[in-house]
């Protein structure tokens, strides 16, 4: 079983190196690794070097002591009831160390980390393309709930 627990500034060095896996699945072709990576990335330092009551990074250990995984989660609002909600960020497990139960811990103290604040729900996104992330969700019972569609536009300057 892993250890799960908080993340410490020591850690950013293997946060920052696991961020690639957030993108390593069949990404659109509107989408580059790169923007994947940039954008969760300053979600992790921000909540990293300045954490609040608002987010929380959690660390999956295997075996106790070395990092293999984490899930980062925020505080949102929900559009319909505005509620406040907990919201898995991102969600990333060492190459190698998939099918050992690590996402699942991971998900599992997200959803404790959110019961203990209070929360009645908690939400996360994925990309339709990302299968593996996909059938975790669907084993855990997750709920899809929208789609969101994407049209591409051209530019002011490219338009005739």
């Amino acid at each position: 079983m892993p250890v799960i627990r908080p993340a410490i500034p020591a850690d950013e060095g293997f946060l920052v190196g696991l961020t690639s896996r957030l993108a390593d699945f069949d990404l659109p072709p509107w989408r580059t690794s790169q923007q994947i990576a940039d954008a969760d990335l300053g979600l992790l330092r921000e909540a990293l070097h300045r954490p609040t009551a608002q987010t929380a990074i959690l660390v999956a250990e295997a075996p106790p002591g070395t990092p293999a995984g984490f899930a980062l989660i925020s505080t949102k609002t929900d559009y319909f009831t505005r509620e406040r909600h907990a919201h898995i960020e991102a969600l990333a497990v060492k190459r190698g160390c998939e099918g050992q139960g690590l996402g699942r811990a991971l998900l599992e103290a997200a959803e404790n980390w959110a019961a203990e604040r209070g929360d009645t729900q908690i939400t996360l996104n994925a990309y339709w393309q990302n299968s593996r992330a996909r059938a975790l969700y669907d084993r855990l019972e997750w709920e899809p709930e929208t789609i969101h569609y994407r049209k591409g536009l051209a530019r002011p300057e490219e338009r005739s």
